[in-house]
């Protein structure tokens, strides 16, 4: 209000009655800025009557049904059996016993591996027929070989034979 205003009754109530425009102009637009800038993030995705998103559309942006935490288990590793031979005939009781060890995959395949008379072996086991029977090869540093077949009594324990290149036969242990 100016000064000639001040004292005029009349020009004191006509002052008031009139609406303040400037502040009206100022909270009239910040309600709009807020209720766009509260908008701005939103994404409508029509959702199915079971709370999947129709398709065409990301399910990215569609809400969950229902909130629920899933605990996993973490794989299993490998496990390592040992495993022992035994001499089963005249050529093979010269070397005497042997150990090794199988590596064991959760998917009936096993990694093969022992020494016989300072000589390599490395080679791989398969399990077949329900995933009791099972078959190892392995391959020797100097050109031998071997073929065994065996038996699981459980995950970790069986028995078999295996036979070798140079005609030595022993019996296969797996497990402690």
């Amino acid at each position: 209000m100016n000064r000639s205003t001040a004292h005029d009754p009349v020009a004191l109530v006509t002052a008031a009655a009139q609406p303040r425009r400037p502040l009206v102009r100022l909270a009239c637009s910040l309600a709009i800025g807020a209720i766009v800038s509260t908008l701005a993030g939103c994404y409508v995705v029509p959702i199915q009557p079971d709370g999947r998103p129709y398709p065409g559309y990301p399910s990215t942006f569609a809400p969950a049904p229902y909130s629920s935490t899933v605990i996993v288990p973490a794989p299993a590793g490998p496990a390592v059996v040992p495993v022992r031979m035994y001499p089963s005939n005249d050529v093979a009781a010269p070397t005497g016993a042997l150990a090794g060890s199988v590596t064991s995959y959760t998917s009936g395949r096993a990694d093969f591996q022992f020494i016989r008379a300072g000589e390599s072996f490395a080679g791989e086991a398969t399990r077949y027929g329900g995933q009791k029977n099972g078959v190892a090869n392995a391959a020797g540093t100097r050109g031998g070989y071997a073929n065994c077949q065996y038996a699981m009594n459980n995950a970790t324990q069986g028995t078999g034979v295996c036979k070798f290149s140079d005609g030595s036969m022993y019996t296969l242990h797996v497990g402690q």
